[in-house]
């Protein structure tokens, strides 16, 4: 990366020349045109019974679904998305309680069952009835015209109205058996080979011969894929291996192999995955998808959906088409009923067994900042559509952030959040990692005040990235509301913010008197860190931002003048546009507080510098500096690439950059997952991902993962984490999908929704 902050003459660098803020320089961008495409998500159902042994499940021409189970047939019961439905016995066909079905099959697209005494169907007027006469019969599969193949063991006979066509036996226990009507044969598997039965005559033949195989499927295209217990292969009608076998899969266990809609399905001790084109995998694992992650079977359901049958319930994958702009809306909605508290955008924490309703909306450290957030996705779409609506959630947004400054008392100072009084434990807060460092008696502190109006607390100790997530919302308002009234209380609390951090020396001085942790951009302490540590860039960054910004929306002199003095005589803009292949770890004579900010990579970093990037790039000093904060931004977009991130995308296309990841941003957008609930999830024993080692900056894959596998969603946390527990909480969509969906419809690289 080349040094531009380096080369370039101060004098042409640092000359000023106000730049006005309009529609950013977005010549021939490109653009994605939304419309509909697949999403996916699930629909889940238990049961109560723990002793319960799942075996099949099926849904027929009618859109009815059974499961099979070691006590007969259940159904499912609703069961809803994020409000997971019930197994209760079926009772639809009194006499069926008396029936011990030991196996059940689809066959012209109605259910048939396998008992001990026949082959029978609730359907076709209930005239099947065909007798097999074979002892301990548990296996069953559909030939044509009413013939049906029924196994148990190794043995296995055709029986066709009562009859039996002929008999045979395989080396080993019959796993699976299916018919091949292009072929006129049956295929039967067992653990050690699959063979050929000719419907006419009952001709066996051997064509594969293997060990640990464990479940197979007849394909469309004439293949037969084989799973077992190590991956899956392909072979012809002949027995010859088309495909080698395949073990780099999310999970090599495989339990149930299943084509539907022309995608090939794959059960496994861990899992459900589907092959894609492109030869990866979509991966459904964790009760985000299903209720228990050993599979038991896979069929097709209704509607196009995707049955998944697990040792703890059923879990149906739905597709459902919808654009972009229909998944918003489907988190405004989430947003609006379960994430707003007294107007700020807050998680939902505490759920019992993942029920929402259970839940309650939860205070957080960053409870500003993801409500500055949200406010921000509100304005952009209220620019983009002119909805009411929208306009009306952004200014109850602003109403929460403006009293979060005014609860303190102190103009300039805002708080992290607010609560009625008596609901939050006033206890000291103790952080092992600031012992004697901050200042004596520092973490015997309490962050929680009392405000002037008893019945509300609220929590002090602001810090930078909470400044930065004010700093962002503020700006936009002040640049893009189209009331007056709202515009201007913004400036002000964007120049009280602002003005308050000059007055104390560039720190966010507490209501204690003292600076908070978290609080100092002063050139005595960022400075006094080498030039690898990230603190030092971000600090500079974020302040320059700052002052900029103040001084565009309230013409205050003063606010030019300390940027253009920080930049010339305190090296804000040597840090600010210092390259990032630079940052790093401290070396090893470093203090251990330096040690300690650059162990590895702070996220909440990102964060801070892609926010505040909305008031460093647009109301540049002049426009070389424009074009040194431009080459920043660049440089900071091209380490975060392999991320994939939206929000990052986009911020960085504000420059009017051609080169900026779309179709990685619309990847982002569409792989997001509709259910937001943190459930435990398990990536690292996955075979199917490239491990590297993570280094500095924590990329612990050589891909990331799509948002609907991995743990993390929120734009502050490493997006190559794989595994996490379950944290019994429900993310906000408002600050991680709405705002770079609505930010980049409002820089015009997402289009409106289009027709078909």
């Amino acid at each position: 990366m080349k040094k531009i902050a380096y080369l370039l003459p101060f004098a042409a660098v640092l000359s000023y020349s106000c730049q006005e803020k309009g529609q950013q320089d977005q010549v021939s961008q490109p653009v994605y045109q939304d419309s509909a495409y697949l999403q996916d998500y699930a629909v889940k159902y238990y049961s109560g019974d723990e002793n319960l042994e799942f075996k099949k499940v099926y849904s027929d021409r009618n859109g009815v679904i059974q499961v099979l189970t070691s006590t007969g047939l259940v159904n499912p019961d609703n069961g809803h998305f994020q409000y997971p439905g019930k197994l209760h016995q079926d009772s639809r066909y009194q006499p069926m309680a008396d029936k011990a079905v030991a196996d059940m099959v689809l066959y012209q697209n109605q259910f048939v069952y396998l008992d001990e005494e026949a082959v029978f169907s609730n359907a076709w007027a209930g005239k099947l009835f065909s007798r097999h006469q074979i002892a301990q019969a548990d296996g069953i599969a559909s030939g044509k015209e009413f013939s049906f193949l029924v196994s148990t063991g190794g043995r296995y006979s055709l029986i066709q109205d009562s009859k039996s066509v002929f008999n045979g036996q395989v080396e080993s226990a019959i796993l699976d058996s299916k018919y091949d009507e292009k072929g006129a044969q049956f295929y039967v598997l067992t653990a050690t080979s699959l063979s050929q039965i000719k419907e006419e005559g009952g001709e066996k033949k051997q064509v594969f011969a293997g060990t640990g195989l464990t479940a197979f499927d007849l394909l469309a295209s004439g293949k037969i894929a084989i799973g077992t217990s190590e991956g899956f292969l392909m072979i012809d009608s002949s027995g010859k291996i088309t495909q080698p076998l395949n073990a780099k899969l999310p999970w090599t266990e495989i339990t149930t192999v299943e084509e539907i809609d022309g995608k090939l399905w794959f059960g496994s001790t861990k899992g459900a995955f589907m092959l894609k084109d492109d030869g990866k995998f979509n991966y459904y694992h964790g009760e985000r998808w299903l209720p228990g992650n050993a599979v038991v079977h896979i069929a097709e359901g209704p509607e196009h959906s995707v049955l998944i049958l697990t040792d703890k319930g059923l879990g149906q994958i739905v597709f459902e088409k919808m654009t972009l702009e229909d998944k918003a809306m489907v988190f405004e909605k989430q947003v609006r009923q379960r994430h707003i508290r007294y107007g700020i955008n807050s998680n939902v924490t505490r759920l019992t067994d993942h029920n929402l309703a259970s839940a309650q909306n939860g205070i957080a450290d960053s409870d500003n900042l993801w409500t500055g957030m949200y406010m921000g996705s509100q304005l952009f779409r209220y620019l983009v559509t002119k909805s009411e609506d929208a306009k009306q959630n952004c200014i109850e947004s602003f109403e929460a952030m403006e009293r979060l400054h005014h609860i303190t008392r102190i103009q300039g100072l805002f708080g992290r959040t607010y609560e009625r009084s008596g609901y939050h434990e006033f206890r000291k807060e103790y952080r092992d990692y600031v012992e004697n460092y901050w200042y004596e008696g520092y973490n015997n502190n309490t962050s929680w005040n009392h405000s002037e109006d008893p019945e509300w607390d609220w929590r002090a100790s602001a810090s930078s990235d909470q400044t930065a997530g004010q700093f962002f919302a503020l700006v936009l308002m002040a640049e893009y509301m189209d009331d007056p009234d709202l515009k201007q209380r913004a400036v002000k609390l964007l120049d009280d913010m602002v003005g308050y951090l000059v007055t104390n020396n560039y720190t966010l001085v507490d209501v204690d008197g003292k600076p908070s942790l978290w609080g100092r951009w002063n050139p005595e302490f960022i400075n006094r860190f080498p030039t690898m540590i990230g603190d030092r860039k971000v600090y500079s960054s974020n302040l320059i931002a700052f002052l900029q910004a103040a001084y565009k929306f309230t013409g205050k002199e003063i606010y030019k003048e300390k940027a253009l003095d920080l930049m010339k005589n305190h090296g804000y803009l040597e840090n600010l546009a210092r390259p990032f292949s630079e940052i790093g770890p401290a070396p090893a004579d470093a203090d251990e507080w330096t040690k300690m900010l650059s162990q590895e990579w702070n996220h909440s970093d990102d964060e801070m510098y892609f926010l505040a990037y909305w008031g460093l790039y647009p109301y540049a000093l002049n426009d070389s500096l424009k074009g040194v904060y431009q080459e920043a931004i660049k440089d900071h977009w091209e380490f975060e690439r392999p991320e994939k991130n939206s929000l990052w995308n986009f911020t960085y296309a504000m420059t009017g950059a051609q080169d900026f990841d779309l179709e990685e941003s619309v990847w982002h957008l569409k792989e997001f997952p509709l259910d937001m609930i943190e459930f435990k999830t398990e990536n690292s024993h996955r075979k199917d991902i490239e491990l590297i080692q993570p280094g500095f900056w924590g990329q612990t894959t050589a891909e990331v993962l799509p948002p609907d596998e991995r743990p993390e969603l929120k734009h502050n946390r490493s997006l190559f984490n794989l595994d996490a527990g379950d944290r019994r909480a429900e993310l906000s969509a408002g600050d991680t999908y709405l705002l770079p969906y609505w930010m980049g419809r409002y820089l015009g690289v997402i289009s409106a929704p289009i027709e078909k």
